[in-house]
């Protein structure tokens, strides 16, 4: 019983480090890297309870809680500020940020990166594509996927190749711009993945897209 409430305590801990206040509701709450760091703690604290001896296993659970929150928490709380960082250098691009657990996504629709059937960055993308430098030279500690995505209008071969040159064409401005390639994967994959229909106009224009995932290195 000890053991459980030692746990219970820490994980506690954790997130009232990691409350916030609701800038829309002025409430405390727990943010992502209170979030993660509570649960952190408790699996650090089971995995310390359990690898000590009996007589040590409240040492050990208080350890592996501390351990492990900080982990946790530690990553969750680089995201939050990163997070922070893009929605204000993309705020009016057109640009939608994404948060999804310890990923953050952000999808570029075609209209304002390419033109139509062109793998050629529009002229007026590229400030967009320098704030996006800006912020991943400061945020270093990501991999960044970038994937192009294309409708279904015309061959399956002419989309495959038309994603594949757009995601290299922005993993290519990157790296020449300073993020280094080492971070960089790109990849096409036509219209495979698409978001909405391709029986409506809208439709084709969300799914021309070129998506940039940001992972733990």
């Amino acid at each position: 019983m000890k053991i459980k409430a030692l746990i219970a305590a820490s994980a506690c801990a954790v997130l009232l480090v990691g409350c916030t206040n609701n800038p829309y509701t002025g409430e405390r709450q727990a943010g992502k890297a209170g979030v993660y760091g509570g649960t952190g703690a408790v699996a650090g604290a089971v995995i310390g309870a359990a690898t000590s001896s009996k007589k040590d296993r409240a040492k050990g659970a208080l350890i592996g809680a501390a351990v492990g929150g900080a982990a946790a928490g530690g990553y969750g709380y680089y995201v939050d500020r990163q997070e922070q960082r893009l929605r204000q250098e993309l705020t009016g691009t057109g640009v939608q940020v994404v948060r999804n657990g310890d990923n953050l996504q952000l999808i570029m629709p075609g209209n304002i990166t390419f033109a139509s059937s062109s793998a050629d960055i529009s002229s007026g993308f590229y400030p967009t594509l320098n704030s996006l430098v800006k912020v991943f030279k400061e945020f270093d500690q990501n991999g960044i996927d970038i994937v192009g995505h294309t409708d279904s209008t015309g061959s399956l071969e002419l989309n495959m190749r038309l994603s594949q040159q757009r995601a290299t064409s922005v993993a290519s401005y990157l790296t020449g711009q300073g993020v280094s390639g080492a971070r960089i994967s790109s990849r096409g994959v036509g219209p495979s993945q698409p978001v909405a229909s391709n029986d409506t106009t809208e439709g084709r224009a969300q799914n021309r897209r070129v998506e940039v995932n940001l992972r733990p290195l």
